[in-house]
């Protein structure tokens, strides 16, 4: 017996600047229902918040947008492909879509991209959901720092990151760090590949991981919009993730002492393994944090 209504999901686009984003938005039960704006990581896109949409969407406005060089996303010739040109492309989704409050739901690539939005517009920001978002150097283990400091100019660069985005390179970001793979199921790894293998994906993301260090130069700034603002927040953070390390979940507390902080025994896609148990944690700070 059905306890509660199935969420119902609209899938659309929208222009911003040239760029023909796609997302997909829960239709909730009341109009005035508390708003959680979902950002994607690499290699995914916005299909990695199905389940959650379906989980919550009839109590809350869910919205995710594929970014620019992910999923449906469709972007014009010439686009360039830089952490600070895709928040530019997101603020421009938010000012279209009207939201002026919202709290933001940030995972792997999606935290830079979050991060940068906030600074700009922090009255928009009612709270945080951190999810293997990464703002702290303690945070990436040794192989995300060999990656991410490869540049154009390191031999080899090219061979190292084009590996990461094969089928075998996708799909172990899902498995790696999870007790029981048998839990992840394989549309996920399978519809990421299909997008990294459409013409010049692979390239978008190749620059993308170049201008990763930009991030990194931008952590300070982020620790301290953190400190100045305390947005709520709550963590809940894939522990065996191989890339952003448990110890990059804790060190939010040294600016947020009063964030909600939860170590999953998962990988870096939490969602897969203990949707359940986010999405429980999500309705409550929800409801607590939309004031």
């Amino acid at each position: 017996m059905l306890t509660q209504p199935a969420a119902r999901t609209v899938h659309r686009h929208l222009d911003v600047d040239g760029v023909r984003v796609f997302y997909r938005e829960s239709v909730p039960d009341r109009a005035d229902a508390p708003v959680l704006l979902l950002l994607h990581g690499f290699p995914s896109g916005s299909h990695q918040f199905r389940a959650l949409i379906e989980a919550l969407g009839s109590h809350y406005r869910l919205i995710a947008p594929d970014h620019a060089g992910f999923g449906h996303t469709q972007v014009p010739d010439g686009f360039t492909y830089s952490f600070d040109r895709l928040a530019d492309i997101t603020e421009g989704f938010i000012r279209a879509l009207e939201l002026d409050r919202f709290v933001m739901y940030v995972f792997d690539f999606g935290a830079p991209i979050g991060f940068r939005v906030a600074t700009r517009h922090p009255e928009w920001v009612a709270g945080l959901v951190v999810q293997n978002g990464n703002a702290y150097e303690e945070g990436l283990s040794d192989s995300a720092r060999d990656l991410l400091r490869l540049t154009p100019e390191t031999p080899g660069a090219q061979d190292a990151i084009q590996s990461l985005l094969t089928v075998e390179g996708t799909r172990g970001q899902y498995d790696t760090g999870v007790a029981d793979p048998a839990l992840i199921a394989p549309d996920g790894w399978t519809l990421d590949q299909h997008f990294l293998d459409l013409p010049g994906r692979k390239e978008a993301q190749q620059a993308l991981i170049f201008d990763y260090h930009t991030n990194i130069e931008s952590y300070g700034d982020w620790q301290a919009w953190l400190r100045r603002h305390t947005p709520p927040t709550l963590i809940t953070w894939g522990r065996n993730d191989p890339f952003f390390t448990g110890p990059g979940a804790g060190a939010y507390l040294r600016d947020l002492p009063d964030a909600e902080l939860h170590l999953l025994d998962t990988g870096h896609f939490a969602l897969e393994t203990h949707l359940g148990e986010i999405s429980a944690l999500i309705a409550d700070f929800l409801d607590r944090a939309w004031k």
